[in-house]
């Protein structure tokens, strides 16, 4: 039987800030407790404590690159780094 695909789409134009963005990612994909809220936590749950398929959608992306500036691109950074570890990660920036 094949495994559900947990799911996370953010809309930039809610995501506009990093707590924001922290909000979301941690609700939509259930993050465990101890998640700590900032970029090597992020990197630490997304690479190891949440089981896969995991797919990330990030809809209108400019809008929060626009308002959370130098934290939207850093995040990004760490995305896209657990998208090019782990096969059953994927991530989607429009």
């Amino acid at each position: 039987m094949p495994v559900k695909r947990k799911r996370c789409v953010l809309d930039g134009k809610e995501v506009r800030s990093l707590d924001r963005f922290y909000e979301e990612i941690a609700r939509q994909l259930r993050f465990p407790g101890h998640f700590g809220r900032n970029l090597d936590a992020l990197w630490d749950v997304l690479s190891a404590d949440i089981e896969g398929p995991v797919e990330v959608v990030w809809r209108n992306a400019d809008s929060s690159r626009e308002a959370m500036g130098p934290d939207f691109e850093r995040v990004l950074r760490v995305l896209r780094e657990v998208d090019g570890k782990r096969r059953d990660f994927r991530l989607r920036v429009g």
